[in-house]
């Protein structure tokens, strides 16, 4: 472990938040931009893995940044993401189709994979648990403001630049990361042979894109029981199945099993699946909502996210606060997880006539619930596991959550996608006008004001009502994550950074 003086560690903190702050902003930044990027490039049915696919880089990403962290320290590899994010950043700014953008946001996604990994290992490493928890309170909140910073920042880029300037814009950031990470993080030290679990990182690679293809093009592209659906995910099955055979037998695992072991690894990463699955998925459809249904500017839907982000800003502070201050962190994922049900069963209620009042309250609820969830299972992980599996289980953790997200991301596209064909069918009372067509493809928020007001209200109508079955399957999967942590384990907060892990009691829960 690291010892660093207070100034040290506010430069330290500088550096890993700035890093943070550019991977979760390009999880969200694209949001708000979706409708205008579909609308030049085409291909709504890929909308959803303009999302997916950088989710889905950083998912598979994440075991190997945590595991080459705990190896040969971490500065190296926090600054190479940096890099490979910016390069994705290029790349995508200068897309010319929805396959191009789709593999640079993959790019992207890989780079944002070692920062959000790097920037959590890196604090467990010169903080101790106890004093943790309020800069995870920090932490969730750069994560909670990157959550409506980034499709607020995307609108104003959108409507006052283009929207290949929401990734251009990374740039001068990312050199400033580079910069203060060179100054300010501790050298990596002594380097150390070891053997990297490759075979193990490719397995799980194979394994997790295959099953997030099965839910990407099961019931838009490809039908849920068509050949290629079945052969991802069957392959996906297989390979998640070798995955813990070659874990068992690496020398140096990327998910060493003893963290499965571990209860409370095992119960955050669970929940983490759940949790990330219901926020990523019904998060993506609100700009959509705020800009097809309510016809605002992609500037204004990302300020009409604003109180979703104090919801989840203010929670994530007040709960790191109050852990730090000697209360147990186990009841706050609980009751999290209970606020973020509601709020997700009160969206599942709004329609085209529902007021802005109504409408922040419901956002507020759900930022609240998952500003109680998301750092402190970070916290608890890293205070239930070895040193030296720090960066794998901190990676653990954000693996279930992302990959749980890119699974709600895809499956509530393709409800979605599914859905407003046939509630356009029952808007029109079966003939949808000629020219028009079930596929969105080609429908902008400008093009939609320009159709007859008939014909615009059955379609804000069909498009409202897709949007409520997204939260009505979302507030079931809530209650999942409710139950799951009902068995989160009570561990006591260490108060110094070094640990030893047969000191720790586990205890059998609450």
């Amino acid at each position: 472990m690291t010892t660093v003086s207070k100034r040290e560690l506010t430069w330290i903190l500088s550096a890993l938040m700035l890093g943070m702050l550019l991977a979760a902003l390009d999880g969200t930044i694209v949001s708000t931009a979706l409708p205008t990027i579909v609308g030049e490039l085409h291909g709504a049915n890929h909308l959803s893995w303009v999302v997916v696919s950088y989710l889905l880089a950083s998912t598979v990403s994440t075991p190997l940044w945590g595991k080459l962290g705990d190896l040969h320290g971490r500065k190296k590899y926090f600054q190479s993401a940096i890099v490979i994010f910016l390069l994705g950043s290029v790349l995508s700014g200068l897309a010319n189709s929805m396959i191009f953008l789709i593999l640079a946001r993959a790019l992207q996604g890989l780079g944002g994979g070692g920062l959000m990994v790097g920037a959590q290992a890196v604090i467990a490493d010169v903080v101790s648990p106890k004093e943790r928890g309020r800069y995870s309170g920090l932490f969730g909140g750069v994560f909670g403001a990157a959550t409506v910073l980034g499709p607020l920042l995307g609108g104003f880029v959108v409507d006052h630049l283009s929207w290949r300037w929401i990734f251009y814009i990374n740039i001068p950031f990312g050199a400033i990361a580079l910069i203060v990470t060179a100054i300010a993080l501790p050298s990596d030290g002594e380097r150390r042979s070891h053997v990297i679990d490759y075979l193990g990182t490719v397995v799980l690679t194979i394994s997790a894109s295959c099953l997030i293809l099965f839910t990407s093009l099961g019931g838009s592209s490809e039908a849920w029981g068509s050949p290629r659906s079945l052969f991802f995910i069957i392959t996906g099955v297989i390979f998640a199945v070798v995955f813990v055979f070659v874990e068992k037998r690496a020398e140096e695992p990327i998910l060493p099993p003893r963290l499965f072991a571990n209860r409370v690894f095992s119960s955050a990463s669970a929940i983490g699946f759940v949790v990330g699955f219901a926020m990523f998925g019904a998060m993506t459809f609100l700009p959509l909502f705020f800009q097809e249904v309510r016809g605002v500017s992609p500037t204004a839907s990302g300020m009409r996210l604003l109180p979703m982000m104090v919801g989840l800003f203010g929670a994530s502070i007040v709960v790191g606060q109050l852990v730090s201050k000697g209360k147990k962190y186990r009841q706050f994922p609980i009751m999290g997880c209970a606020v973020m049900t509601v709020g997700l069963g009160l969206l599942s209620t709004i329609n085209e006539n529902t007021s802005s009042w109504l409408m922040a309250l419901y956002m507020f609820l759900l930022g609240a619930g998952i500003g109680m969830v998301m750092q402190i299972l970070i916290v608890a992980v890293q205070n239930a596991v070895n040193p030296s599996d720090i960066g794998a289980g901190t990676a653990g953790s954000n693996f279930f959550r992302s990959i749980g997200g890119s699974f709600g991301t895809a499956i509530f596209g393709a409800l979605y996608i599914n859905e407003l064909p046939r509630q356009l069918v029952k808007g029109f009372h079966g003939a949808v006008p000629a020219g028009l067509g079930q596929n969105p493809s080609r429908w902008t928020p400008k093009l939609l004001a320009q159709l007859p007001p008939s014909t615009l209200h059955v379609i804000l109508h069909a498009i409202s009502a897709s949007i409520d079955s997204i939260y009505r399957w979302a507030v079931p999967i809530a209650i999942v994550a409710l139950v799951l942590s009902l068995r989160l384990p009570e561990v006591k907060l260490r108060s110094s950074a070094h640990h030893v892990a047969e000191e720790i009691p586990m205890a059998t829960g609450e």
